[in-house]
């Protein structure tokens, strides 16, 4: 698939997404979406907008650096060679983690089509943010990739992959 394609599929899926759980939430009395609130309708923030408060280069260094691991993860799982079924499970695992390290931070992003969605609902302080969190995760995924492959990307994976087999030892 073409980048481009790919890019306004994932937008326009956040954005359905963020349309229906609009929609959900928006079923019960009392719902209300505060813009300029910290983590309202689970937006992405730094400063005044971030769950804990942390700051614009707070924020900055924890997206670029889980969307780097992230995609180091799934690159080394998903690499050819390994054995098949596991790549969902050190996947899934992963951005567990990086769920848990970064909601106080930043509400979690690691993708720009999922911080877009909840935004654009929200308005005001919290669309003016986003920028940051279409920033990192290109920044992150960029280095992520430039370290997998100078670094961390066997020479022939499929000889990787043979001599860790427990006939080739």
């Amino acid at each position: 698939m073409k980048p481009a394609p790919y890019i306004v599929a994932q937008v326009l899926g956040a954005i359905g997404g963020a349309g229906i759980l609009y929609l959900v939430a928006n079923g019960v009395d009392g719902f209300e979406i505060v813009s300029g609130q910290a983590g309202a309708f689970a937006t992405n923030g730094f400063g005044d907008l971030s769950p804990g408060g942390y700051s614009l280069l707070a924020a900055l260094v924890i997206e670029v650096v889980l969307t780097a691991g992230f995609l180091l993860v799934i690159l080394g799982a998903t690499r050819k060679g390994l054995p098949g079924g596991f790549a969902p499970i050190a996947i899934g695992l992963a951005l567990t983690l990086i769920h848990l390290i970064s909601i106080p931070v930043t509400n979690t992003s690691v993708n720009p089509a999922r911080s877009t969605g909840p935004a654009l609902f929200v308005g005001g302080e919290n669309l003016t943010q986003l920028w940051l969190f279409w920033l990192a995760p290109i920044v992150g995924g960029i280095l992520g990739g430039v370290i997998y492959r100078y670094v961390l990307e066997p020479a022939d994976p499929e000889a990787v992959a043979v001599a860790d087999t427990p006939s080739a030892r």
